[in-house]
């Protein structure tokens, strides 16, 4: 059995969460989707901590992140599929 780089928890996110140390950049990795144990790969366009999202699709400016199929954020800067989501590109909505 593969071990995952990336779980996204609701078929409806455009991020997952990183679950394994030291991701690098070119990395193809194996995601699950925790809803309904499906996989599919994405290449990874970035070293992305532990912990961070990456992008599932293209998100630009303005578009909202959704993670656990719910809103948690909007992209402050473009983003590619594949890309960190984080501080630098995504800013909460509380404030």
């Amino acid at each position: 059995m593969e071990i995952p780089h990336l779980l996204v928890h609701n078929p409806n996110d455009n991020v997952g969460v990183v679950v394994i140390e030291g991701l690098k950049a070119g990395t193809d990795m194996f995601c699950v989707v925790t809803a309904d144990d499906s996989t599919f790969r994405l290449h990874a366009k970035a070293d992305v901590p532990i912990g961070h999202k990456i992008a599932l699709k293209d998100l630009r400016a303005g578009d909202t992140v959704v993670k656990y199929g719910e809103d948690v954020g909007r992209i402050v800067g473009d983003v590619e599929k594949g890309g960190h989501v984080h501080t630098h590109n995504m800013k909460t909505k509380r404030w």
